[in-house]
């Protein structure tokens, strides 16, 4: 069957419903139900012609979790059989994919019987953590060539609880054939993404030495200390980051007032203001500061320009907690310019004393172009003796810059409030190059993939390696991935640790 993609589903029934929800044209096979159809269905796919490049196996299944209810949809992880078992890593995408048409979606394994199973035998596999079973999955998915894609797709028809068949058995079945047939186009947009690419990893990319420091330092004291510990702010800007801490007993605030006298806290990497090192000291808080050195010595900075007499401007992002503890060391004496147009239009009471400092993560052409701005309004301006752009800022934009016009996608890893994450993804745009923001895989849309054979991906220096890696394991699940490292520089920076942490 030479098509690029095949939509199976195992009986007319289904193979209906799947049809009548696409609104384009796609190959959908009517495989047969059971163990025999399936895997002659499998035999066709393999040596008719040309094997497409995926194959989404769909239609309805037995739950075997009682939390899933009639109408809930199944993205197998892998799909089981018998001894064998086929990994679907693409099921990430398939299933943010589904969640974004409001309908109930886990991911999890299913697993295939050569007939239907109920009571014990339902126990008994879910027992194996698998969430659903059916009869054709998993015989199907092992037939196939390992270059196909394998993704599989399965609406609870029948919960888990209760016997396999009641009176309400009829309107359950309906139920998952509506469902089917919502899910329809999310397969296809899945059949049109599939297909062999080339991944392009740019380094460095993910943590950097501050990053990895406060985190460390978080870590530390809950082990010292034992839990609650209170961080101020996000310790870092990634959303996966806080969840794990939170589940080893971090509590994340806005605010000191939300911290009980005595407690100890952690100020987070990016800074904080004196005002809040005050309000600290006089509610008799445990400080461990996790202030990045590279951010202390902006504040450094910023203090010595501003007591010298200069009018200190501070190219940053209004709310940023970095921009926020800068500013706040010497207010009175510093100003925020946010932009070329903030940069065009600043005033200050002496141009001959004023000098300017940069927030640690931003863009390095942004930062020069305001800065050019600068310079031509306030001829004796003056800056840092070294460059406030953090170095891994700089590096992970650098080894971006040098794949993102080789790349017909870039995919930047990283939460929405990181700063260095959203500049990278603006570099990306400048250079030409499609690029967007993504938490994790399942922040990707399939229709991004449709026609990029070549995707480089990277990430934010708060971001950790292991969803650079899950990202690239999703698109794999898509087809054969080609992964090419490109090595622009090496990081061996190491931070000292702050005292309060230290071990004896």
């Amino acid at each position: 069957m030479p098509a690029e993609y095949v939509l199976c589903a195992p009986t007319r029934l289904e193979a209906a419903a799947v049809r009548r929800g696409l609104a384009t044209s796609a190959p959908v096979l009517r495989t047969g139900m059971g163990r025999r159809h399936a895997e002659r269905a499998a035999h066709l796919l393999a040596h008719t012609g040309r094997p497409p490049a995926g194959v989404v196996v769909a239609g309805v299944a037995g739950a075997l979790d009682p939390a899933l209810a009639p109408g809930d949809v199944v993205v197998a992880t892998e799909v089981r059989a018998g001894e064998r078992t086929v990994a679907c890593p693409s099921a990430p995408l398939l299933a943010a994919r589904l969640a974004r048409l409001g309908l109930t979606v886990r991911t999890g394994p299913v697993v295939s019987r050569e007939r239907l199973v109920s009571g014990a035998a339902r126990t008994a596999l879910r027992d194996t953590g698998a969430l659903a079973a059916d009869l054709e999955s998993g015989w199907l998915a092992a037939g196939l060539p390992t270059s196909t894609a394998t993704a599989c797709v399965r609406v609870v028809a029948d919960p888990a609880t209760g016997p396999l068949w009641r009176p309400a058995t009829l309107a359950h079945l309906r139920t998952a054939v509506r469902t089917l047939a919502t899910v329809a186009p999310a397969m296809a947009d899945w059949g049109a993404a599939t297909g062999a690419r080339t991944v392009l990893l740019p380094y460095p990319r993910s943590f950097c030495a501050g990053v990895e420091r406060a985190i460390d330092i978080v870590e530390r004291v809950l082990a010292h200390r034992g839990a609650p510990v209170y961080v101020r702010k996000q310790i870092v800007h990634n959303s996966h980051v806080v969840a794990r801490l939170e589940g080893l007993g971090a509590v994340f605030v806005d605010e000191l007032d939300e911290v009980p006298s005595g407690a100890t806290v952690v100020f987070s990497a990016h800074g904080v203001s004196p005002a809040v090192r005050k309000e600290a000291a006089h509610r008799g808080l445990a400080v461990v500061d996790a202030t990045c050195p590279l951010v202390a010595k902006v504040h450094s900075e910023a203090r010595r320009f501003a007591d010298r007499g200069d009018t200190v401007l501070f190219i940053g992002h209004d709310g940023h907690e970095e921009t926020e503890g800068t500013v706040g060391e010497r207010p009175g004496s510093t100003v925020l310019v946010e932009d070329l147009a903030g940069a065009a239009r600043v005033r200050v009471p002496d141009t001959n004393r004023v000098s300017y400092l940069v927030q640690t993560t931003l863009g390095v052409d942004e930062v020069a172009e305001i800065v050019d701005v600068l310079h031509e309004r306030f001829p004796a301006l003056q800056g840092p003796a070294s460059d406030d752009i953090c170095y891994a800022t700089t590096n992970r934009q650098q080894a971006l810059r040098s794949v993102a016009r080789k790349a017909d996608l870039v995919l930047v890893v990283g939460s929405r409030n990181s700063s260095n994450a959203n500049r990278l993804v603006e570099l990306a745009r400048r250079l030409g190059t499609p690029a967007h923001l993504v938490d994790d895989p399942g922040g990707i849309d399939l229709a991004w993939l449709t026609d990029a054979a070549t995707v480089a991906v990277t990430a934010g220096a708060s971001t950790p390696a292991s969803l650079v890696d899950a990202t690239v394991d999703a698109l794999r699940g898509l087809g054969p991935v080609d992964v090419r490292e490109h090595v622009v520089t090496t990081e061996e920076i190491e931070f000292t640790l702050p005292k309060e942490v230290r071990n004896p």
